[in-house]
């Protein structure tokens, strides 16, 4: 069995959208019986660019996961794969000001479930005077080095069951997107 470090996390879902810098590109061009040149006003979101976007993410409940009003805008660079592909996909082609409202399927945003990824941990593994309940996340360290959320599912007396999923996956997700700036 692998020894994992552990550590908790707060309850929260966490919307696995990393920020990302870059720079955007020339702007394209227009019909030929325009100047050839868009305005930074009509250029369109395309990969290498790097975007702030606006968005709430609902599930099929309506209920909201995560959104970015009354925060700063989310920044990504398209085509970095810094965000879900069905995400991704949705802001390449809008321009600054447009707003729209994408459904994307489950496997275009975190895949699709994998119980192979339910996990049963030795309770003396956990760290000292951790009392794990269900519901609570855990943070562990693997054996190479990467960082693993995981998602207490179980408490026995002896073992934990820890669902290592994440939390959207398998979930078709909805999102309200505004493109506030290319940059």
């Amino acid at each position: 069995m692998v020894k994992m470090r552990w550590a908790v996390l707060p309850v929260a879902l966490l919307l696995a959208a990393g920020l990302a810098m870059g720079c955007a590109g020339e702007p394209g061009t227009t019909d030929p019986g325009e100047t050839g040149i868009l305005e930074e006003s009509e250029a369109m979101a395309k990969s290498g660019d790097t975007v702030k976007i606006h968005y709430t993410g609902t599930l099929a409940d309506g209920a909201i996961f995560d959104t970015s009003i009354g925060k700063e805008p989310l920044e990504f660079t398209l085509g970095e794969g810094a965000v879900i592909p069905g995400f991704e996909e949705a802001v390449t082609g809008m321009q600054v000001g447009d707003s729209k409202t994408v459904d994307i399927p489950a496997d275009q945003a975190y895949g699709p479930r994998d119980d192979n990824l339910l996990i049963k941990v030795e309770r003396s593994e956990l760290p000292e005077g951790l009392e794990p309940e269900v519901g609570q996340q855990l943070q562990s360290v693997s054996p190479d080095g990467g960082i693993v959320v995981v998602t207490v599912v179980e408490v026995t007396d002896t073992t934990i069951t820890v669902d290592a999923n994440h939390p959207l996956a398998g979930k078709d997700l909805t999102f309200e997107i505004e493109l506030v700036e290319i940059m």
